[in-house]
């Protein structure tokens, strides 16, 4: 037995995940807020809590890629198969089980999500913004294909879903930027990007974006403005009306964000919204996208 799997057989008998404090009052954007109805909101958590379990497995600088895939790997079993019944390791991703079995919801929402974070344990740099964008797909979009299936949506809306999920996942990257190079050695700007502005990954522990790289984050905030157009296209398309003011608010935070990270340094500072942002941004989502 390598030494990945015995830690892995120890952590299995005690505890898999690695919580990293984070929580949803960390996220750009609102999980499971009043606008969600009450009757939906332990599936919400469920799949939150799930998410943030094995994000926080591949993010953990202190875990082995091999270790972070067994993990990873076991958890997705407990949610397809049902294993680990009785195994407080895996209550998290039996809860989702049971919030996908009762609704009737594909696993797969889970189980992309997985698939991304493996990828994440052994894949340091993305070539090109379409393979970053794969990644997305797996990384983000099911959160909010999950959603839209929790309450009802037409499977049409998904390529608006993905566009909007996608886009946040791309800010995240870029307010992230400096912090995932120097603690996991990350670097999700596309390469081909940074090349041609005669750019290195190094530049990211700089204090201060060089010229170049300021083009290339640049570069990312214009093809997030394309994802977005589409995603403005979503809160007015939706059936299910506090789901679409839900949706109209986090467009309106994706569109400040994408404004302030033009306007500021993410190395020199973290760009997020206060409160007093994030309460006017979802003001102004709702009165664009939604009444």
């Amino acid at each position: 037995m390598t030494g990945a799997k015995k830690a892995f057989k120890h952590s299995a008998m005690s505890q898999i995940e690695t919580p990293s404090g984070k929580g949803a009052a960390d996220e750009n954007f609102p999980v499971g807020s009043w606008l969600i109805p009450q009757h939906l909101r332990p599936h919400v958590a469920a799949y939150y809590n799930f998410a943030r379990a094995i994000d926080d497995i591949a993010d953990n600088p202190a875990l082995a890629p091999e270790v972070k895939i067994l993990r990873l790997e076991a958890f997705d079993n407990a949610l397809i198969s049902g294993a680990g019944v009785g195994i407080p390791a895996f209550a998290k991703a039996r809860a989702l089980k049971q919030t996908l079995d009762a609704t009737g919801i594909t696993t797969r929402h889970g189980s992309d999500l997985i698939s991304a974070f493996k990828q994440d344990a052994v894949k340091p740099r993305y070539e090109t913004w379409a393979e970053l964008i794969d990644y997305c797909d797996r990384s983000a979009s099911p959160v909010g294909r999950f959603l839209c299936d929790l309450h009802g949506e037409d499977p049409a809306l998904r390529p608006l879903s993905d566009a909007l999920c996608n886009a946040l996942q791309v800010i995240n990257h870029l307010q992230d930027c400096g912090a995932d190079y120097a603690t996991l050695n990350r670097v999700y700007l596309p390469q081909e990007w940074m090349r041609a502005e005669n750019t290195v990954t190094e530049d990211l522990s700089k204090a201060a974006l060089t010229a170049g790289l300021r083009r290339v984050v640049d570069r990312c905030l214009d093809s997030t403005e394309t994802l977005l157009q589409d995603a403005r296209k979503l809160p007015r398309a939706m059936k299910h009306r506090r789901l679409a003011a839900e949706t109209a608010v986090i467009v309106s935070i994706a569109e400040t964000l994408t404004q302030r990270l033009r306007k500021n340094d993410p190395l020199a500072t973290r760009v997020v919204l206060g409160k007093g942002s994030a309460a006017r941004a979802a003001l102004a989502g709702l009165w664009k996208y939604w009444l």
